[in-house]
């Protein structure tokens, strides 16, 4: 392989590609690149978290996969600013715990998630690092001191033994694309290369990163397929413009006014806006106003 190649944006590979069973490889490839550890995906999880339906963007995450391990992976793609962005990576993750668990089983039963964002915003104001991970930690109050919990082990019945509950809560893996400045030292950099360029280099090396050069390679798609997804990349880059300028423009509007009645009707101006393109869901203005399904609703008979 000597030449670049023009490979399709991971989120359009997300919902069109890697679902497939054969496409595994490719994200067996990135999450043991990113946690470092060999991962074995073992299924699609076909729930909620896996529905395509665009009115349901709210209860939807882009991927959710479970390893032979039992954990299940979550993995979006975000290519704007969402308002209530981490508050919906608590609930995705949360909800798929409770999806999981059916009533009356032992705890035991609770599965780790692990939430990966892949994100074309800047989410904070990070400076050194493009990936950044959060998990939930014990410290003391007085002290500071960070609780090790150890795997502590109690045998209950003969060969039987029940684990203290380490590893248990989420952790959540940020990856800040514009903050990557196409630098490679390590193998996850080869990963977010790809992310930030829909470019796989001939010398990267990174597990089955080459694979994804292989099998989402754009000029391998089939004509009527490029076509859809060249459409596709337009529309993104339209419907993300669109946002952000309706959105800062009502927000100005509403801080020009000093109160917040003002905001608040310039909130309402940009949900006007954002419908009368006819481009978003309702989820998606409520999303990126903050205003409640039922008061777009009411400002859609009323505009």
């Amino acid at each position: 392989m000597n030449e670049k190649r023009t490979l399709v944006s991971f989120d359009w590979a997300i919902k069109n590609i890697l679902r497939d069973k054969a496409n595994y490889d490719v994200l067996e490839g990135f999450l043991s690149t990113l946690l470092d550890r060999d991962i074995r995906i073992l299924s699609l999880l076909e729930s909620e978290g896996n529905q395509e339906d665009e009115f349901d963007k709210f209860n939807r995450v882009d991927l959710s996969v479970e390893d032979e391990a039992g954990e299940i992976y979550v993995i979006e793609v975000q290519a704007g600013w969402e308002r209530y962005y981490l508050k919906r990576l608590l609930y995705g993750s949360s909800k798929l715990i409770v999806d999981h668990l059916k009533l009356g089983d032992s705890f035991v039963k609770v599965k780790k998630v692990i939430s990966v964002s892949i994100l074309y915003f800047l989410l904070g104001e990070g400076e050194n690092d493009y990936i950044y991970k959060g998990s939930t930690d014990f410290y003391g109050l007085n002290t500071q001191e960070r609780l090790r919990l150890k795997p502590r082990k109690r045998r209950a019945v003969v060969g039987r033994e029940i684990d203290a509950g380490r590893n248990v809560f989420p952790e959540y893996y940020l990856i800040e694309t514009e903050r990557f400045h196409d630098i490679i030292s390590s193998g996850i950099d080869e990963w977010v290369y790809f992310f930030k360029n829909s470019e796989v280099r001939p010398e990267f090396r990174s597990k089955n990163i080459q694979a994804a050069a292989e099998k989402l390679d754009l000029l391998k798609m089939p004509e009527q397929e490029r076509r859809a997804y060249e459409k596709y990349l337009v529309s993104r880059a339209s419907e993300k413009d669109m946002i952000e300028s309706a959105y800062d423009e009502g927000i100005e509007k509403g801080i020009e006014k000093g109160i917040e009645k003002g905001i608040e009707k310039g909130r309402a101006e940009v949900a006007v806006s954002m419908l009368r393109t006819g481009l978003l869901t309702t989820d998606q203005i409520t999303q990126f106003t903050g205003l409640s399904a039922e008061e777009i609703r009411k400002l859609a008979e009323e505009s």
